[in-house]
């Protein structure tokens, strides 16, 4: 419950700063639409000429799409702006005022800053997904069960993942490069994997596993998802988040401070 009621105090501080200028606020939600409505018309321009993407209709496709939407906003507004600031946190030896206080480190980098105005994203893509069900015809309970907890293991699979290599700048200086080249295969994920060659979908599955965010929790509020590839999310999302705890703390017994 202390986690929560910080985690609400963050929530409540960053939308009273994005607030002092609401014009500026405004903006930026209206840009975070139209930058998401444009995702939806890559999607509509390709099912103009084709009934079909990887064995996908159009409205399934759409869920995935309304994931990918939503899983931007989640990382444009929390997790780039948290996890981008760490290198340099680390280089000032800023993270010293982190480590002083009474709460867990990697709770604090991760989620003290926020971009409220990304939530518009998260709303729109989950609206879109919302909107592709009813089309479809709303799945069962159980179905719907699932589906929240391989969103909940994709998003801990990514955020694992961003974790292990921002963790990397306490030994290296510059590690932007890598986390653009996570931030470009997660690009991939607006599109049901199975539209890519067999070689990319091994890449986005097991190696950089973006499928994981998008696709596998579409196949499993369409029923297609069987109980290995379940247990697999499920191992992976467990994994990951123990090898970014462990490396984080690892790297911590590194760290010198600002005073050496």
């Amino acid at each position: 419950m202390t986690y929560l009621r910080v985690l609400l105090r963050f929530f409540q501080a960053n939308l009273m700063a994005a607030m002092e200028y609401r014009a500026d606020f405004l903006a930026n939600a209206l840009v975070a639409v139209a930058s998401s409505l444009w995702t939806l018309a890559a999607l509509q321009v390709f099912f103009m000429h084709r009934p079909r993407l990887g064995g996908w209709r159009y409205e399934e496709a759409l869920i995935v799409a309304g994931l990918f939407i939503a899983f931007e906003g989640i990382m444009a507004a929390l997790l780039r702006p948290n996890l981008e600031e760490i290198p340099e946190a680390i280089r000032q030896g800023t993270l010293d005022f982190v480590l002083l206080r009474p709460l867990d480190s990697q709770f604090l980098v991760s989620f003290q800053r926020m971009q409220i105005w990304h939530l518009t994203d998260i709303l729109l893509g989950l609206g879109v997904v919302a909107w592709a069900l009813a089309r479809l015809g709303w799945p069962p309970a159980d179905r719907l069960l699932l589906f929240g907890v391989m969103l909940l293991a994709g998003l801990v699979i990514f955020y694992s993942l961003l974790m292990i290599l921002i963790t990397l700048s306490f030994w290296f200086v510059e590690v932007g490069n890598i986390m653009e080249l996570i931030y470009t295969f997660f690009e991939a994920g607006r599109f049901p994997a199975t539209a890519f060659p067999t070689w990319v979908r091994i890449v986005l599955t097991f190696i950089v596993p973006i499928a994981f965010i998008t696709t596998v929790p579409a196949q499993a509020v369409l029923g297609w998802l069987r109980p290995a590839g379940v247990a697999t999310g499920l191992a992976i999302a467990a994994v990951l988040f123990a090898v970014s705890r462990a490396f984080w703390r690892y790297a911590l017994r590194h760290y010198t401070s600002a005073g050496g």
